[in-house]
């Protein structure tokens, strides 16, 4: 047998989505590729097999909710078990949601990640997962500030900007071990979530977040036709500066003129969520990112709300906030920041971007970023005093969450935590630790 997939790669030279790629790559856009980038497998499998499941926890009710689709409904038995609790069975049918009471129920947490095991039988299918128990929301704590909150409890997230660019590669990881040192390392260094920049992984890196514990901001990746720079960019930060709303109509401005365009973007949004919901690590989706042809936000996060309500929503991360979703999204490397608390949580969602050549772990000479430092030393101390001048002072005010500029260097940008290769920590690791030891919310 011969099976032959045929498609054709456009890049940034159409309006299809594309995330980081630019046929003429250069700072902060990379080089284009095209081809099968994630794993393809074939299996046997029974006349009726099982096509999906998905699991949502009901935290407050005890409850492990389980549904599984197959290509016609049947009886399903579905058991759930760990190391600290006897099976529970429970039988359902395809296509309707199946609820496990789980007693004496084990939370999961990046600091305890404890996930159960999942079996499902289906006349001759069966397959094995996972799933685990945690609840994220915004609501306000003692003092009447919207917190983030995990399990119920204000949780301050610290994380990094993760674009998921490898040199081997581009975007296909050279094996499994460089997934894991990327969240481990980032976990050894205090961070406790990634923001997944405009690209969608292979399930494996999500299992990873899951079982290792690092919660995940995942974004839609971004397509329409080429943004007008001055607009999305110069204009968009000196409007942010002065706390102007900039709306998202003029749709010819940022690159989504064509309404085909617009409808594969709401479908492929609707398919991402489907296709990672399960994950318990991924706590946020974020639907647009600094009006990269984004378009009718409001609309759009009403689908993706309808899609999934157990998970916050970052309508317009950076600037065009249209004042949906559940955080107030700010991109800050320029200016100083003071958070103003308001119905939504607010999150510093791209901050820093500080720079560091390292020589012989570098693909270009030319150079990217935001602020260029020379030594590992000073690069470590303007960290720190970012960190103690612009972010502590905010977590009174209602700073909720942060996400560094970068996990490591990609091409000409060279503001990694890491470089390119994961060679080298460009920054002082114990200072990275204690500074994230202080970032709470309590």
């Amino acid at each position: 047998n011969e099976l032959a997939v045929l498609a054709r790669d456009y890049s940034d030279a159409s309006y299809y989505s594309r995330g980081k790629q630019k046929l003429k790559r250069g700072g902060m856009f990379y080089t284009a590729q095209s081809g099968i980038w994630q794993t393809v497998w074939a299996e046997q499998v029974p006349d009726n097999y099982i096509t999906g499941i998905s699991s949502t926890p009901v935290y407050d009710s005890g409850c492990l909710r389980i549904t599984i689709e197959a290509r016609r409904s049947e009886t399903v038995e579905v058991t759930v078990s760990s190391g600290e609790m006897q099976p529970v069975q429970v039988e359902g049918r395809s296509g309707h949601p199946v609820d496990i009471p789980l007693k004496e129920m084990h939370s999961w947490s990046p600091e305890d990640p404890f996930l159960y095991d999942i079996e499902v039988t289906m006349g001759e299918d069966q397959i094995e997962s996972y799933a685990a128990m945690r609840k994220i929301e915004v609501k306000k704590d003692g003092h009447g500030i919207p917190r983030i909150c995990l399990n119920n409890r204000p949780y301050f997230q610290k994380g990094v900007l993760d674009q998921g660019y490898w040199p081997e590669g581009l975007y296909t990881p050279p094996c499994d071990d460089a997934m894991i040192y990327d969240i481990r390392t980032m976990k050894e260094l205090g961070f406790n979530m990634i923001r997944k920049h405009v690209k969608i992984e292979p399930q494996r890196w999500y299992y990873h977040c899951d079982r290792l514990g690092m919660l995940v901001w995942q974004d839609m990746v971004n397509g329409g036709r080429p943004y007008k720079g001055w607009y999305v960019t110069y204009m968009a930060t000196a409007m942010e500066f002065f706390h102007i709303r900039m709306n998202d109509s003029l749709l010819g401005l940022l690159g989504r003129k064509d309404e085909r365009g617009r409808w594969q973007f709401v479908e492929e949004m609707r398919g991402t969520i489907r296709h990672l919901k399960s994950h318990p690590s991924i706590v946020t989706w974020v639907i647009f990112n600094e009006g990269w042809g984004q378009f009718h936000a409001k609309t759009v996060t009403r689908i993706a709300r309808e899609m999934d309500n157990t998970r916050l929503l970052d309508q317009a991360s950076g600037w065009f906030d249209q004042g949906g979703g559940d955080i107030r999204s700010i991109h800050d490397y320029f200016f100083p920041l003071k958070v103003k608390p308001e119905k939504r949580a607010t999150a510093l969602t791209e901050f820093g971007g500080y720079s560091l050549g390292v020589p012989g772990h570098r693909m270009y000479q030319k150079v990217y970023g935001y602020r260029l430092y020379v030594k590992k030393k000073e690069l470590t101390q303007g960290y720190r005093e970012l960190i103690e001048k612009e972010v502590i002072p905010n977590i009174p005010r209602g700073l909720s969450a942060t996400i560094y500029t970068q996990l490591s260097d990609v091409e000409e940008e060279i503001n990694g935590i890491l470089t390119y290769d994961r060679e080298v920590l460009k920054l002082q690791g114990d200072v990275v630790r204690e500074l994230n030891d202080r970032l709470t919310c309590f």
